[in-house]
């Protein structure tokens, strides 16, 4: 897996749904400040939460791991 994509796409992803951290964060059910960790890459996304940007987006896991270029 590629990273650097990874972090970028959920970041992007996010800026593109105009989106904040803490609307983010309380939809996962964590903090803005370990979501934060997670757009930095200071922290790997826990896979439920992998889940949850995947409906919360209605994009696939292989899109935002940077597996696909698909949607």
């Amino acid at each position: 897996m590629d990273n650097k994509k990874y972090i970028e796409r959920i970041k992007n992803l996010r800026e593109d749904h105009d989106y904040t951290q803490e609307y983010v964060s309380n939809y996962l059910g964590t903090s803005q400040t370990m979501y934060a960790r997670y757009e930095r890459g200071a922290n790997e996304l826990p896979i439920r939460h992998l889940l949850s940007l995947c409906k919360l987006y209605h994009v696939s896991s292989d899109y935002i791991l940077g597996l696909s270029n698909k949607l």
